[in-house]
């Protein structure tokens, strides 16, 4: 590869690559990078200079385990948030384009069985981590604070524990509990396409062994995705009224999406 007259499209691919190359690697030399891609000192040099001015990279020092020969301590090149940001937001535009497909030609359904196929290794891999753990069903809370360890081992920055008191504070009615998910790596998917968090919600109540609810979504332009988890008892089961469970902040559930009996509720709107 020329390292001059090389015209800007072409020197965009590259730098694409060489941006990629680090997402996959993790931190890496920049001998590391052109020997991969084949690119002189230089010109990954070039490179490298220009995606640390445009923040999708950064150079930091190489971390030294045990006794460092002389010489100064070697440079690696590691992508910065928005540069992660950027590859997702890639992604997600080429992901919606295959939904989009998917729907126009096999229609809505198909939508809807892919999305629960692509959940299905997802419930597997948690139900493993379940059964390791001996977690009986009857104990919800620890399935539930279970399951959101599970789902920020996999990115979803996930917390669970006793939902917000609904009703009078000494009803002797449980409220449940709740999940919070604070960050979801298909928001910008599922805002036009709901049927992945259908799937993910449905698999949340076979996982827990408890009927649920998403009181919000990230993709419906709430600030987390709320899953509510009810409690099975007799009690609970007579002071929730399961088509008029309200969020914290007092107002029905309008997110349409099914509980894991398979319906909908009935204050359905039609969307996320």
């Amino acid at each position: 590869m020329k390292s001059s007259g090389t015209s800007e499209p072409a020197a965009r691919g590259t730098r694409g690559q060489v941006a990629r190359l680090i997402l996959e690697l993790g931190p890496c030399t920049a001998a590391t990078l052109g020997g991969r891609l084949s690119l002189t000192p230089a010109a990954i040099r070039r490179h490298l200079d220009t995606l640390i001015a445009d923040g999708m990279i950064e150079m930091r020092t190489a971390r030294s385990y045990g006794n460092r020969g002389r010489g100064r301590p070697a440079k690696v090149f590691v992508v910065t948030d928005a540069g992660r940001s950027a590859f997702e937001h890639a992604y997600d535009d080429l992901a919606t384009s295959a939904l989009r497909f998917i729907e126009q030609t096999y229609g809505r359904q198909a939508v809807a069985d892919f999305a629960r196929r692509q959940v299905s290794e997802l419930e597997r891999r948690y139900a493993t981590v379940f059964d390791k753990a001996a977690l009986a069903k009857e104990d919800l809370a620890a399935r539930v604070t279970a399951l959101a360890d599970a789902l920020s081992a996999d990115g979803y920055a996930a917390a669970g524990g006793p939902a917000p008191t609904i009703g009078p504070v000494n009803s002797g009615v449980p409220n449940g509990q709740q999940i919070c998910q604070h960050h979801c790596p298909v928001a910008h998917v599922a805002a036009e396409f709901p049927q992945l968090c259908e799937a993910e919600t449905e698999a949340f109540g076979r996982l827990l062994g408890a009927p649920v609810r998403r009181l919000a979504t990230i993709a419906h332009g709430d600030g987390i995705c709320t899953t509510h988890v009810t409690c099975t008892s007799v009690r609970d089961r007579k002071g929730n009224d399961s088509t008029g469970l309200k969020d914290s902040t007092g107002f029905k559930d309008s997110t349409g999406f099914k509980d894991s009996t398979g319906f909908k509720d009935s204050t359905e709107s039609g969307g996320l």
